[in-house]
């Protein structure tokens, strides 16, 4: 079962920025690309939690502004060298550019 709430609009989060949604499952980081695609990944680097919502955004992939691991923002995972994930969630942008973040 899943659980779809309203995070805001499109024009909330910058482009190439992220927001910070606060949910029962932890801080979700909410990311807009240049491009205006929007990701949703657990606001913690696999390696050593830093928030990802900080890092700096570059085509869909974020940098974790801690120790530079690059996470890819389309499944969470980090690019080699590095290993590790971080959580992804399901975020929908409707035709009126509303927010929807999926929880499971």
């Amino acid at each position: 079962m899943s659980n779809k709430i309203h995070i805001g609009t499109l024009n909330d989060i910058p482009r190439l920025g992220a927001r910070v949604v606060q949910t029962e499952q932890g801080d979700v980081a909410v990311f807009r690309t240049a491009s205006d695609a929007v990701f949703a990944l657990a606001d913690r680097c696999p390696h050593k939690g830093g928030p990802l919502s900080q890092g700096i955004v570059h085509g869909e992939k974020v940098t974790c502004p801690l120790h530079n691991w690059q996470i890819n923002l389309c499944d969470g995972q980090a690019l080699p060298p590095d290993e590790g994930c971080a959580g992804r969630f399901s975020v929908y942008v409707d035709a009126e550019e509303q927010l929807f973040l999926e929880l499971p």
